[in-house]
């Protein structure tokens, strides 16, 4: 393949037309298409006018497949809206072509015959109920040409060659993002390449904590309070920079990347819902990282079932109150010095009603007491990967929380207060997943260079560098959805839709790049001392935390057919 030079696709010896105008052009029967299909879908899941939880749950696998598509339909606008402002700033070089045409070559054939919504899973267009001709809009025009030829070979091989030539750039293809954005991206990078990658690997397989000079460093640059408030201690920086700063610590290690997941939500959570009191107190000391929080939603048998959580807040003669119950999947709990905790004020609920948010401090343990606190006890649970912090069960007995520090200083609120800090969350979850999938691509391409095989490195199989090239245009197709719900989120526009589409495509595209990674390293990434080994086990939990990818798909389908 060649180009133009004028920003079209030139595949032997065809000129298959401007590039933007195709993909733009592309779109329309996308979204033809994704309009038919929520009708159908509707239409199953409808009872007496209005859409039923019962039939979304009878009809999951179409539900679910609908949530798929509108991530598809909504990454390809994405990819379309950054090569045109890089276009305006005449910046839209080779390699963003590649990256284009690429993406909506696969996109648009995956849309055409099966979406992967994992690696067991395949969800097509008959499956939600559109006849097979429903297709015929993708086939012909702009979405057929680049269905057919923008994901060629030759294509994938260009880009790749030109990836080895440009190996000292951070990226592959421009981001989009300004330049202040790109230096904070640097200065994080320069941090993961010095003092996380050479040590991460060592971290994970003796199940060590990060060092705590590690998480001194952060705090003294600030990822702690980066989104904060400028009144309250923090840069007020905005959530794109929250997604650069996590995306180049995950790539260092995901543990690193993970460490400001618990101040952003807590963060959030004191923003939106507590007292200008909490505001006061907690806030400057969260952003200094003199306070380290952890999140304690979980229980054992609830899983992501929240309105049916059992932990128990009693208040007693004092207007403190104390706490039962048992908590699983706690994060960094050992270390922590408060707990953002969902309880149960209201003994006679058995719904999200009843729940109430606390800020329940308590003191940092070590290795030979982890839970100094009285009425606090906790277990480690033993992980694949994401180690760095460790989990841990807690049990609460007699647990006392001073009354100043239920959240908002109003019970009932905790489901509801919880329920606004999920935009920013799952946008940095997305956010740690490119992360993720950008270390699994570096350590992939390294390897593939290096390895010789029958007289030749490994990069000049097209079977491999065809992997490398897709997880780079997947990293860059998640990146431009995940950046679109971050400035959404800054512009105070609702984005719980975005932020999900954007975790869920996410998580599949860093397990995918991690699973071709290894598969790249062959025998040897089954090797524990290979890093691949790690970055695969690290993968695997986004699609799980923060929202399961079917709890993250059902969320998403009831709001496209609600």
């Amino acid at each position: 393949m060649a180009h133009d030079g004028q920003g079209g696709m030139v595949e032997n010896g065809i000129v298959l037309g401007d590039l933007l105008a195709l993909t733009g052009a592309a779109l329309a029967p996308v979204e033809q298409v994704f309009e038919a299909a929520r009708a159908s879908v509707r239409a199953m899941v409808e009872e007496d006018g209005r859409v039923s939880g019962r039939l979304i749950e009878e009809h999951q696998f179409a539900a679910h497949g609908l949530a798929w598509l509108a991530t598809y339909a909504e990454s390809l606008r994405q990819m379309h809206g950054w090569a045109e402002r890089l276009t305006a700033e005449g910046t839209f070089g080779e390699v963003e072509q590649l990256l284009l045409q690429i993406a909506f070559g696969e996109y648009l054939s995956q849309i055409t015959g099966g979406i992967q919504m994992n690696q067991g899973e395949m969800v097509r267009l008959t499956d939600l109920g559109l006849p097979a001709s429903a297709v015929a809009p993708l086939q012909e025009g702009a979405a057929g040409t680049l269905a057919t030829r923008g994901n060629s070979q030759s294509a994938r091989s260009r880009l790749v060659a030109l990836m080895e030539e440009r190996a000292a750039e951070i990226t592959v293809g421009r981001t989009g993002l300004d330049d202040e954005l790109e230096m904070i991206r640097e200065q994080f990078r320069r941090y993961a390449v010095e003092k996380v990658e050479p040590f991460a690997h060592e971290w994970h397989l003796k199940d060590d904590y990060i060092p705590m000079e590690v998480i001194e460093e952060l705090a003294e640059m600030g990822v702690f309070g980066l989104t904060i408030p400028e009144e309250f201690g923090g840069f007020g920086l905005s959530k794109a920079s929250m997604c650069v700063v996590s995306e180049e610590l995950s790539r260092g290690y995901i543990g690193v990347g993970s460490l400001g997941t618990r101040s952003e939500i807590a963060a959030e959570l004191i923003i939106a819902g507590g007292t200008e009191e909490q505001k006061a107190k907690w806030l400057p000391q969260i952003a200094s990282g003199e306070k380290l929080p952890t999140a304690v939603f979980t229980e054992p048998n609830t899983g992501s079932d929240l309105g049916s959580l059992r932990t128990r807040a009693v208040k007693d003669e004092n207007g403190d109150y104390v706490i039962t119950g048992n908590k699983t999947w706690i994060t960094h709990a050992a270390r922590a010095h408060v707990m953002t905790l969902l309880a149960r004020t209201d003994p006679g609920s058995d719904t999200y009603k009843g729940l109430s948010m606390f800020l329940a401090e308590k003191t940092p343990g070590d290795d030979e007491t982890p839970f100094p606190t009285p009425g606090m006890t906790g277990g480690e649970i033993e992980v694949l990967g994401y180690r760095g912090m460790k989990e841990f069960e807690l049990g609460f007995d007699g647990f006392k929380v001073k009354g100043e520090n239920l959240l908002g200083g109003e019970e009932g609120k905790g489901f509801k207060q919880l329920m606004e800090t999920f935009e920013s969350a799952r946008i940095q979850t997305a956010a740690r997943a490119i992360g993720v999938a950008q270390s699994a691509l570096d350590v992939g391409m390294r390897y593939a260079q290096e390895r010789k095989q029958f007289g030749k490195p490994l990069i000049a199989f097209p079977r491999v560098s065809g992997k490398l090239a897709m997880m780079a245009v997947e990293i860059m197709i998640a990146r431009q959805l995940t950046y679109f719900s971050a400035r959404e989120k800054d512009e105070g526009i609702r984005c719980d839709l975005e932020a999900g589409m954007a975790k869920l495509l996410g998580a599949r595209v860093a397990w995918a790049n991690a699973d071709n990674a290894l598969q790249i390293h062959g025998g040897n990434g089954f090797a524990l001392e290979y890093t691949i080994s790690r970055i695969l086990c690290d993968a695997r939990i986004l699609n799980i935390f923060e929202g399961a990818a079917e709890i993250q798909a059902q969320v998403i389908a009831r709001r496209l057919l609600g």
